[in-house]
C-alpha cells in the first residue's frame, strides 16, 4: 500500500511543479476574477492543505485550519510546494496501514488535484497550454 501512495504522491508532485513552473513570475499575482485566489496564493493553498492532512490524518495531531501568509513570489511558493510534498512523503513512509490513515492519504491527494485543476485553468486563462498530464 505504501509504494502506491508513494507513486501516486510522486506523480502529483511532479504534476503540480509543472504546473507552478509553468506559469511566468510576473504573472504568480494573476487570478480570472475576483474575488478568487491568485495563482501563487492557490499554490501555497495546496502547500498548506498537504501539511494540514499530514498533520491531522498522518500524525494524529488536532491542527486547526490556520493558513500562515501566503509565500511572497515564486521561488519561495515553489520552495513551500517541495517542502510540503517532502513531509507528505516522509509521513507515509512511516505511517502504519490504519484505514483511517490511508483515506486521509487520499484526501490530501484529492485536494492537491482539485486545486491544481483550478491552477491549469488559470494557466489557459493566461494563454498558457498546461504540461501534459502523465498518469
Amino acid at each position: 500500500m505504501k509504494t502506491q501512495l508513494l507513486s501516486r504522491l510522486e506523480k502529483a508532485k511532479n504534476y503540480t511543479l509543472a504546473v507552478a513552473e509553468m506559469m511566468p513570475e510576473a504573472m504568480y499575482d494573476f487570478k480570472p476574477v475576483d474575488p478568487i485566489w491568485n495563482f501563487r496564493e492557490l499554490l501555497h493553498h495546496i502547500g498548506y492543505g498537504i501539511h494540514w492532512y499530514g498533520d491531522n490524518y498522518l500524525k494524529n495531531k488536532d491542527t486547526a485550519w490556520m493558513p500562515p501568509v501566503p509565500t511572497v513570489d515564486k521561488t519561495a511558493t515553489i520552495a513551500y510546494l517541495n517542502a510540503a510534498f517532502a513531509a507528505l512523503q516522509v509521513n507515509i513512509e512511516h505511517m502504519t496501514e490504519d484505514s483511517e490513515i490511508i483515506n486521509g492519504v487520499y484526501a490530501a491527494l484529492d485536494h492537491i488535484t482539485h486545486h491544481r485543476g483550478q491552477a491549469t485553468v488559470y494557466l489557459r486563462s493566461t494563454g498558457i497550454v498546461p504540461p501534459e498530464y502523465i498518469y
